[in-house]
């Protein structure tokens, strides 16, 4: 029998601590029963399956992030908002590995729970945002997306993967990787559309 209070949202919570502490491909359904103290079965009430398990969990770290984000950057414009905005994703990297890497994993998502979470919208228009303060437009600013992502997620799995084996410390180098998107940013070179890849 179900415990008492059981929902889709103590379930896809109880994943998204599971996924933090022994990471995202350990989170199965037995092992997030045995931690809510009930049969398998019962979780299959509230949630279809491992996949829609996970796509939730996804979907509740990206709210989670954009959240913080949100709060980091309000009222900042220019490399306060882009400081801000990194390392407020660099935190949750941090503090939450399992649910980050539901973020950065493709995950198929039931398309009727995607369009009622508004982390991964926000989190795009926060990022546009940002980046129209610097003057960027289409195809620039996909572009400049792109770039940021790669930095941030590249430097926290690197970081998390313990790849930063020199004696400088991560945090220095990470300062002046945001000093060097900032600087390319004011500077972003001029669109070669025409020109193939």
């Amino acid at each position: 029998m179900a415990r008492a209070g059981l929902t889709a949202e103590r379930v896809t919570v109880a994943g998204a601590e599971l996924a933090d502490e022994a990471g995202l491909d350990q989170v199965t359904m037995s092992q997030v029963a045995r931690r809510l103290g009930v049969k398998d079965a019962s979780l299959y009430t509230h949630v279809r399956n491992l996949a829609d398990l996970r796509g939730r969990i996804a979907l509740l770290a990206a709210d989670e992030k954009t959240i913080r984000i949100a709060e980091a950057t309000a009222g900042r414009a220019g490399k306060d908002a882009l400081v801000a905005f990194a390392n407020a994703w660099r935190e949750y990297a941090h503090q939450h590995p399992g649910r980050y890497t539901a973020t950065q994993t493709p995950i198929r998502i039931d398309p009727e729970l995607a369009a009622q979470a508004p982390g991964p919208r926000r989190a795009v228009e926060l990022t546009y945002g940002m980046l129209r303060g610097y003057g960027l437009a289409e195809p620039d600013l996909t572009d400049a997306v792109r770039l940021l992502r790669s930095t941030f997620h590249g430097f926290v799995a690197l970081e998390a993967a313990g790849g930063f084996g020199h004696e400088r410390a991560p945090q220095l180098s990470w300062i002046r990787a945001l000093d060097a998107l900032h600087t390319l940013l004011e500077h972003w070179p001029a669109s070669r559309e025409g020109d193939s890849a």
